[in-house]
């Protein structure tokens, strides 16, 4: 399936439905009084975060939606219906914005959140609605309200808790498929990963995170080069960035301490939030270094980039040096969790959703 993460649409919600003016009318009973009922209320459009969807697809092709409107009041104190609402679903991350205002109307983080997006027109009130004991015979009614309309941004950021991140042909498809389910193209020429892949890590029982890998970024990505400045928002909602470095290029005349400062100004021209992340090397086909060669070569590495953070050698290929790096990136989300959960009370966890 195609990989979409923005698309724009129109909702409509319903108008409400007019208000009848009607009176009674029996043999016998020459002055019944009014009996004309209220309109009924328009759809409503929402939105619901949907944790089995991952692609904004079905809004590409689907791009008008609109809720039916209010059935009109009738004589004999009849209301009209109500009409149905619309939910339509989103993938987890997607952010909503009204491209009128700008405004962001929701993001959807919590599985089974509803967002309302346009509320539904009230109906219009029949005359029996005006009746009192000085308007007995009251012949005003009023038309439904309109529904709301607007024209949205949907724009999908994965949820993630750790992204990958590197040149092409660093080996981050070859990570991912190693160390979780996901089993993206890997193939030996550049740009293998045309979209976003998302991966569930299983450290242990009720242990895991979910780690994201984007296309390959080369020099110029925040001006447009290549495919990843198009995912590179994926990565600004992950807690941690594993800087993937390809150790042992096949051509001698590339430098990965160049590659990696070459890629960490992008990000810095891209996003400085994104810039500011933690973030770990993992320096990636040791297998391809004679094993007498490797410490020596890692320090040298580490002193040419002035590196104070993590490093970790590993070969995704063979899983060498897998294990440590999976229990370490653990321990670090896991941190990182505990406090925001201890943030939120659970007596008001659900208070921010709206439902109209």
């Amino acid at each position: 399936m195609k990989f979409v993460d923005e698309a724009t649409i129109d909702i409509a919600a319903g108008a409400g439905g007019s208000g009848c003016a009607s009176f009674r009318r029996e043999k016998f009973i020459p002055f019944g009084g009014p009996n004309g009922g209220d309109g009924g209320r328009g759809g409503s459009v929402y939105a619901v975060g949907d944790p089995n969807l991952n692609t904004l697809i079905d809004y590409r092709y689907a791009r008008r939606h609109e809720a039916r409107n209010g059935e009109p009041g009738r004589g004999s104190d009849q209301f009209g219906a109500a009409a149905d609402d619309i939910v339509l679903r989103m993938p987890m991350g997607t952010i909503i914005t009204d491209l009128d205002t700008a405004a962001v109307l929701a993001e959807l983080l919590v599985p089974g959140e509803k967002v309302l997006l346009a509320k539904g027109g009230d109906g219009g009130f029949g005359n029996l609605h005006f009746k009192s004991s000085t308007n007995r015979a009251p012949r005003q009614k009023t038309p439904g309200w309109p529904g709301e309309a607007r024209r949205l941004r949907l724009e999908l950021r994965v949820l993630a808790d750790v992204g990958l991140l590197g040149m092409p042909n660093a080996g981050k498809s070859t990570l991912i498929a190693a160390i979780s389910n996901a089993r993206p193209k890997v193939a030996d020429y550049p740009f293998t990963t045309l979209h976003p892949n998302l991966g569930v890590v299983r450290v242990g029982p009720e242990q895991s995170f979910v780690v994201a890998d984007i296309p390959g970024l080369i020099e110029g990505a925040s001006e447009g080069a290549g495919l990843g400045h198009l995912f590179l928002r994926h990565l600004q909602r992950t807690q941690l960035l594993l800087h993937v470095v390809d150790f042992a290029p096949l051509d001698d005349a590339i430098d990965p301490v160049a590659q990696v400062r070459t890629l960490v100004a992008e990000l810095k021209k891209y996003d400085a939030g994104l810039h500011a992340k933690p973030r770990w090397i993992v320096l990636n086909k040791i297998d391809m270094i004679p094993a007498e060669e490797r410490e020596a070569r890692v320090k040298a590495f580490v002193r040419r980039l002035r590196w104070k953070g993590p490093v970790f050698a590993i070969s995704a290929l063979s899983r060498e040096g897998c294990e440590p790096l999976i229990r370490a990136v653990y321990q670090h989300v896991s941190a990182v969790r505990q406090p925001a959960a201890a943030a939120v009370d659970p007596r008001f966890a659900g208070a921010g959703t709206s439902t109209g």
